[in-house]
């Protein structure tokens, strides 16, 4: 039987900046990879150039998204109809359709009817902390980690399917070794790490201080090229540069690689690193 691997995500490129070597990686394989997204991007900051011949923002990115599935060799890409809700404090928090601003048991919902659709062996989503701290990151990490837990209960939304267990859950975590890096790297450069990204409102320092086990880490240096070039899809959102300046140097540095925290699992004291996804499980 074919094994299968599920991520629920937050937004279009989330996919591929976060986990486009896993998913790249899993394909080659000949796993099957499904790519649940919760919003369509439409906070995003976006040029003018790339917005033409298209009627807004989440039109636009859901077009790069599209096309970033497409090389990576996802099999299919789910929405779950919410709306961007941009970063903490501002006007898109307020929006009725923002995804933050439905219940986490109502989102879960959504997600256990693509698990139970799908009988997926492994499900992936965020951190605790949303790998950046993003309201929507954190929203769907507690979402997907709610259905994972109650997708084999026959008494939680019995409409969406039959229960279903996977067989692992994963978060996906950034090494705090590379942010360690870039925090003083950055300043070299004339970069002020606490204002990190294309829209400035990551604080690399802040983040530096929250730590998660790596159980997991995958080697993707064999798709590095694809992962690049599903970024390159993205190119609203800075994709273009992603593998190039100060991250390109830090990612050379320290290798390609994607890292997991394992949530189920339970993981004991004496765990040993893992090196595959399907490692013991």
């Amino acid at each position: 039987m074919t094994k299968k691997i599920l991520a629920v995500l937050a937004h279009p490129d989330d996919e591929t900046f976060g986990l486009g070597g896993t998913i790249a990686y899993y394909n080659q394989k000949g796993y099957e990879t499904y790519y649940v997204c919760a919003t369509r991007g439409e906070v995003g900051a976006a040029d003018e150039e790339y917005m033409q011949g298209f009627k807004d923002t989440a039109e636009m990115r859901t077009d790069e998204l599209m096309r970033a599935a497409k090389i990576l060799g996802l099999k299919e890409v789910h929405f779950l109809g919410y709306r961007d809700s941009g970063m903490p404090n501002t006007e898109p928090n307020q929006h009725p359709n923002a995804q933050v601003n439905h219940p986490i048991e109502e989102v879960a919902g959504k997600v256990v009817k693509y698990i139970r659709q799908i009988k997926p062996d492994v499900v992936i989503t965020f951190d605790p902390i949303g790998g950046y701290k993003h309201p929507d990151h954190i929203h769907i990490h507690k979402a997907t980690t709610f259905a994972f837990a109650n997708a084999d209960n026959p008494t939680f939304y019995p409409e969406a399917g039959e229960p279903f267990k996977p067989k692992a859950l994963y978060y996906q975590v950034f090494p705090k070794t590379i942010l360690k890096v870039a925090v003083r790297l950055l300043p070299l450069f004339g970069k002020d790490p606490t204002k990190f990204g294309r829209n400035e409102d990551i604080n690399l320092k802040e983040l530096v201080e929250v730590d998660f086990p790596i159980h997991a880490r995958l080697n993707i240096n064999s798709v590095t090229q694809i992962k690049r070039h599903a970024s390159e899809q993205h190119a609203s959102q800075g994709g273009k540069q992603m593998r190039r300046g100060i991250q390109g140097l830090v990612m050379k540095l320290f290798g390609e690689h994607e890292d997991f925290m394992q949530a189920y699992p339970p993981v004991d004291g004496n765990f040993k690193r893992k090196k595959d996804l399907f490692e013991r499980i």
